[in-house]
């Protein structure tokens, strides 16, 4: 163990702190939407590509900025750039992305709760199809209730990051990603053995290249890029803690794998439910974990009530395992601000953060009941942080970050950062120069501007 509480321990737990970050829910609910939408395998086969090419260069520009930082990556920016003050700025969009994605993440998150609640509480039993549509509406539009679960997500999560990085965030991620394994596969185990999970397997890893269009193509990279949560400055925050030997190509690499394992994962636990019922399609949105799959466990297991109740209970532990060490990335890259540049103690500063985030978060919530009506630009307020974060700040700060690195920061800098200062050897060290100057901006620039809709006559 190292004796500097503010970094990473050992290697371990900075890969699995980092990739508890990427890992969300976006893994195991937008990935398979993602793929059930876009045609299949053929769909994943172009992720796994873009995965490589844009997502993981991206993750360790991010990764580079913030280890070179040291403690504070506020000042990372500003330090990598020989000095300049003009690039200071971007140091805060880990602290204002912090506020904004944790409010109405936290939400989403309260739900997965609420369902592991209910599931181990055996509410699921007996419920027709139309039960389950009208409940999940009744709930997220109740006025206090989700806000009571979001609270308990939040409040879970300050525990987390008031403890600290080894005693808390790493502590917390050698915990949480094994278990979340444990969960993953256990399900995947039992959805392999439902009927027609072939069809499943069929649509997971048979690739028809003639449903890929250029749509498919955005749509892809867009996923390679919001699955690894690069642009946020969350794994920038977690850089700031990272050992000075750690092989940052190395570990993105694995940390790309985690995440990318996870979802394909979660697609052999969700194709093979799905197809095992007809008439239901595996590209439904969103409702596909609240609607959809309870009601495939029940109607499964309708002979077996006892393995209904444990798949539907380890499918929702898994989504909060899931939501957990993404809310807590979240949380900290604002706590840490406060933390170390208004010389506040690590628990005040989580609950600083966490009050704000509850107070926002209810106005997210209270979006789909009591506040449907109100809006700010033609958009409640969980669309409104979601539409900043994702279509605006992510982007933005993803194409900064690679411009940053690629064109005005030292290239001696930038191969010491990527060598260890020449301790060990980066034989990639030139592909990834030549992306992050070229390559990955045009891309995020793709992406950007399919998210705002500049490219729906391709659809």
């Amino acid at each position: 163990m190292s004796g500097n509480k503010n970094i990473f321990a050992s290697k371990v737990g900075a890969i699995l702190a980092a990739a508890g970050s990427a890992v969300g829910l976006g893994n195991v609910w937008r990935f398979p939407t993602e793929v059930g939408t876009n045609g299949g395998a053929a769909f994943i086969l172009i992720y796994v590509l873009f995965m490589l090419v844009l997502g993981v260069p991206i993750m360790v520009t991010e990764f580079a900025i913030g280890r070179h930082g040291g403690s504070d990556v506020t000042d990372a920016f500003q330090k990598m750039g020989g000095g300049r003050r003009g690039w200071k700025w971007m140091g805060l969009i880990p602290v204002v992305s912090g506020f904004l994605v944790l409010s109405y993440y936290a939400v989403v998150a309260g739900w997965t709760l609420y369902y592991a609640y209910e599931a181990l509480m055996g509410g699921f039993s007996g419920k027709s199809p139309e039960e389950f549509t009208n409940d999940f509406i009744a709930f997220s539009s109740s006025s206090w209730t989700p806000v009571f679960w979001m609270v308990i997500i939040i409040a879970m999560t300050c525990g987390i990051v008031a403890l600290g990085v080894q005693r808390g965030i790493e502590r917390g991620a050698k915990i949480m990603m094994p278990l979340l394994f444990v969960f993953i596969l256990v399900l995947v185990g039992c959805s392999l053995t439902l009927p027609n999970a072939s069809l499943g397997l069929s649509f997971l890893f048979q690739p028809d290249f003639s449903k890929v269009t250029s749509s498919v193509l955005l749509s892809a990279m867009g996923q390679a890029f919001f699955s690894l949560s690069v642009g946020l400055g969350c794994l920038c925050t977690y850089a700031c803690y990272f050992r000075k030997d750690v092989d940052l190509m190395k570990d993105g690499l694995s940390v790309a794998s985690i995440d990318t394992l996870v979802a394909l994962l979660s697609g052999l636990i969700i194709f093979p439910a799905v197809y095992s019922i007809q008439g239901l399609q595996p590209d439904a949105g969103p409702s596909l974990v609240f609607i959809t799959l309870p009601n495939v466990f029940q109607q499964v297991f309708g002979n077996l009530p006892w393995l209904a109740y444990i798949f539907s209970l380890v499918f929702y532990l898994l989504l909060v395992m899931a939501a957990l060490t993404s809310s807590i990335s979240m949380l900290e890259m604002s706590a840490a601000y406060f933390h170390k540049n208004l010389n506040m103690s690590r628990p005040m500063a989580a609950v600083l953060v966490s009050v704000v985030c509850v107070v926002l978060g209810t106005f997210c919530s209270l979006s789909f009941g009591a506040w449907k009506d109100v809006t700010l630009f033609d958009m409640g307020f969980f669309d409104l942080f979601d539409y900043i974060v994702a279509k605006l700040i992510m982007p933005i700060g993803g194409m900064l970050m690679c411009v940053f690195l690629g064109w005005v920061v030292d290239e001696k800098v930038l191969r010491a950062e990527m060598t260890n200062n020449g301790t060990i050897k980066s034989p990639l060290y030139p592909t990834y120069r030549f992306i992050i100057r070229y390559l990955a901006p045009v891309g995020i620039f793709l992406i950007f501007a399919n998210e705002l809709g500049f490219f729906d006559f391709l659809s």
